[in-house]
Order: C-alpha cells, then structure tokens, then sequence
C-alpha cells in the first residue's frame, strides 16, 4: 500500500491549488460551479482561519498541488466546531487520508473541550454524506439554500462527542 501524503496545517500560499482542488471537486456535478468571490477566505486560508481560531489542514499531491483538506471552526455558541473543506482528489478517496484528515479536526475539537462536531453539505455531494455518515454524523432534519452561483441546497449533520476513548 501507497503512504499516505503528510498532513500539515494549510498556509497561505496554499490559495491556489487549494481552489484548484476545490474547482475540480465541484466540476464533477452538474450546475456546481467554483466562483472566487463566493470563497474569500481562500484568498488567505491560514490567516482567515487562524482569524476566528480554527484550523485548515491539506495533504501535499505527489507532483504538486493539494490532495486533500479539511477544516475546524469554532462555533462557541453551540459549544461546536465546524468542519469545511473537506475535499479530497478522485485520486486519494478511499485511502484512509479523509479519515486521518478528519482526526486532526476532532482532536482539535477534543483539546478544545467541544461537546460537538457539525457540518454544512451540498446536497448533491451524496459520497460525501455517506463519508461523515461512516464517521458517525447523523444528518439533521431540515436544509439550507445559499442563494449563491450553484443555486446550492444544504444539509445539516452533527456528531456528538463523547469523552475521548
């Protein structure tokens, strides 16, 4: 088996190829279209995350540009952090490097003493739903619709944490 590409916390200079990532992951849906404005924190993703105490995490591609990412925002007023981001090239889905992404968000959850974890999914991203699903996000009733260029319908899911095991 392949090793995994390190995970390390994104910089700034990650703007570009974590849009390519993101750009690329949209294409493969239809009407879901990646447009610059809409995602201004990738103009700056250490600093925009650093800025409200998250975290954005990337695996490095062999070759270049990024494999994989996956971010952790606090949301204090739900004692919650916010996964986003999470994203992964055809390429590495299905290689355990989600999973080893999404460790690093719920340990940060942990060390922040977070009662839960949730997330915001496009509801066309059905492989995606069925990811979280495995990790033990149950999705919650109701969606949200974002008035943006991919005319995008939201689901909600949320995933209690326990103590740490």
């Amino acid at each position: 088996m392949t090793a995994l590409p390190v995970i390390r916390p994104a910089l700034d200079g990650d703007s570009e190829p974590l849009a390519a990532l993101i750009a690329a992951s949209f294409s493969e849906y239809p009407n879901c279209h990646f447009i610059w404005d809409e995602f201004p924190e990738l103009r700056s993703p250490a600093s925009s995350f650093s800025a409200t105490g998250g975290r954005l995490w990337v695996a490095d591609a062999p070759g270049g540009g990024i494999a994989a990412s996956l971010g952790a925002t606090p949301v204090p007023a739900q004692n919650a952090i916010e996964i986003t981001k999470v994203y992964a090239d055809p390429a590495f889905r299905g290689s355990g490097l989600a999973q080893a992404l999404f460790a690093e968000a719920l340990g940060f959850a942990r060390a922040g003493g977070f009662a839960e974890m949730m997330l915001w999914s496009d509801t066309r991203f059905a492989r995606g739903h069925r990811f979280y699903e495995k990790l033990g996000f149950r999705r919650w009733p109701g969606e949200r619709y974002l008035a943006d260029a991919s005319e995008t319908w939201e689901y909600h899911f949320r995933l209690p944490l326990g103590p740490a095991s």
